[in-house]
């Protein structure tokens, strides 16, 4: 069973994760499964070899479990934590830990295993938020869950096991310490000067424009001024909003947004492996009274980073980022490129 177990020094949760270690790791076991579809369990065709669905776009005409899906949302096979298991805290000795209680899941973005995100229409790119928004605010209706994280890993590098285009969602029973340095770095911003840092950000990125990667009337994405990894793209809305689930009257644009953006950077580094987050607020119900200025302070977020560098030991031992394509560079040749949508 998974536990999680807190860094009495760093304050940061590590998740212990032993069905983890069931998943395919053989090099070529994964080399296969990523050239071939014939067992791959989330093909169309395949419902069986996952657990059941939890959530679907498909036609009227089709049943639950079964083919005619657009877009299919079901349980991870191996779980980081489990929905099942009580939440419960403890102390060992001086350190503390929790047991592994909260939710894992996939969500498989088409029934075609040789797609990709970027190049479905923008229709079911559309559909893939959707769900997507609809799986973060329902999970979020669960008191006991602090955090749900909406992420993609696209490729070997970027720790995928499994060709078919998917994405994940994982809620957490703790704020991860990533995301708390965002929220209070937010707070901070906004008690000093009454503004949402990010809604800054996107005025003085508009305002240079040199780092502008793609813009449309409510969404824009640029090479941050403090890049950590060359080609690192960031997309807001730019209304201000704390949640994703908060932009569904302009999925439209959103999903144009992330499909442009994305075609861009497949063009100009020739399809590379990446990963994005979606960081958007935290479980309010969680902790009624808690940052109580976050609804105007913080700001929802995608943050895509093409896997074209490696994390070492400089980067571990210390925190800090060497990334040898400044951003105006990376944004120049992004911004250029010409894709057709």
């Amino acid at each position: 069973m998974p536990e999680l177990r807190k860094d009495p020094v760093t304050e940061r949760w590590v998740i212990i994760a032993t069905e983890r270690g069931k998943r395919p790791y053989d090099a070529s076991e994964i080399a296969h499964s990523w050239a071939e579809n014939d067992h791959c369990p989330f093909c169309a065709g395949h419902e069986h070899l996952t657990p059941s669905e939890i959530a679907a776009i498909r036609d009227p005409s089709s049943k639950p479990n079964g083919p005619g899906w657009q877009v299919r949302v079901v349980p991870n096979k191996f779980p980081a934590l489990g929905i099942d298991t009580p939440l419960a805290k403890q102390g060992t000795g001086m350190y503390d830990r929790m047991t592994g209680f909260g939710a894992h899941e996939v969500i498989i973005e088409c029934p075609d295993h040789t797609q990709t995100l970027h190049k479905l229409p923008i229709e079911n790119i559309k559909n893939v938020l959707a769900v997507s928004q609809n799986r973060i605010e329902d999970l979020q209706k669960d008191t006991r869950f602090r955090y749900v994280l909406l992420f993609r890993n696209d490729g070997p590098q970027a720790g995928a096991t499994i060709a078919h285009p998917h994405s994940q969602i994982i809620a957490t029973p703790i704020t991860p310490k990533r995301v708390k340095e965002e929220l209070r770095g937010a707070e901070t911003y906004f008690k000093l000067k009454e503004r949402c840092v990010f809604c800054d950000i996107i005025d003085e990125e508009k305002r240079i424009g040199e780092r502008i990667v793609y813009e449309n009337e409510h969404f824009v994405s640029f090479c941050p001024y403090w890049s950590r990894f060359p080609f690192e793209i960031w997309l807001l809305p730019k209304k201000h909003e704390l949640n994703f689930y908060s932009s569904r009257a302009h999925l439209f644009e959103m999903a144009l947004a992330l499909k442009t953006t994305m075609e861009k950077l497949s063009q100009v580094l020739n399809n590379p492996q990446y990963n994005y987050i979606v960081h958007s607020g935290p479980n309010m119900f969680a902790r009624r009274g808690y940052w109580q200025t976050i609804q105007d302070d913080y700001h929802w977020h995608f943050e895509i980073i093409p896997r074209l560098t490696k994390v070492a030991g400089f980067e571990w031992g210390t925190g800090f980022y060497i990334n040898p394509t400044p951003p105006e560079d990376a944004a120049k040749y992004l911004r250029e490129a010409n894709v057709f949508v």
